[in-house]
């Protein structure tokens, strides 16, 4: 062999071996990256924010409370799951309030939980439906309410479902 072959043959190896590197290299940030957004979404999810509440309301323990919640009913409710991009597991509660008090209700917080076989949440979030979602609800109209429960796992313990009013205020 001569010396112009052999330098022929070692140009062609280096930009191979070069772009192989790259290749490598790129493909190994790539995953880095995005285990990292992974990472950050996980936590951003498993941060809880404070449950809203709602101002100036009836509450239970309440006299007026008791009397009103009475009025208040609602549907059994009905879930319904499904696996989130991040591989964890959400549920959507949903009932139908029906408003027997005789008066607009202006206000309401209501709390949806995922029990365990203790009766102890798995995972709970209190939402305020009006004004929230609609300004108010008339004397015998009645409204669906879905609150949406995020983060939980295949394997926890989910035995039961609750949806129930936390607040109310009136006109």
């Amino acid at each position: 062999m001569n010396e112009t072959s052999m330098e022929t043959e070692k140009g062609r190896s280096e930009p191979n071996s070069s772009r192989t590197t790259i290749i490598v290299v790129a493909v190994i940030a790539a995953l880095a990256i995005g285990g990292l957004f992974y990472l950050l979404m996980r936590q951003t999810s498993s941060v809880s924010s404070p449950q809203p509440r709602l101002a100036a309301a009836l509450r239970p323990g309440m006299p007026e409370f008791d009397k009103y919640r009475a009025q208040v009913v609602l549907d059994e409710p009905e879930a319904e799951q499904a696996h989130s991009m991040l591989g964890g597991l959400t549920m959507t509660l949903q009932t139908t309030v029906r408003n027997f008090t005789g008066r607009t209700i202006t206000g309401l917080e209501m709390r949806a939980a995922v029990l365990d076989h203790q009766s102890q949440p798995v995972k709970e979030r209190t939402f305020v439906v009006i004004p929230t979602r609609q300004p108010e609800l008339e004397p015998n109209k009645t409204l669906v309410v879905p609150i949406k429960l995020e983060g939980m796992k295949e394997e926890d313990d989910r035995a039961n479902i609750k949806m129930e009013v936390t607040g109310l205020t009136l006109k």
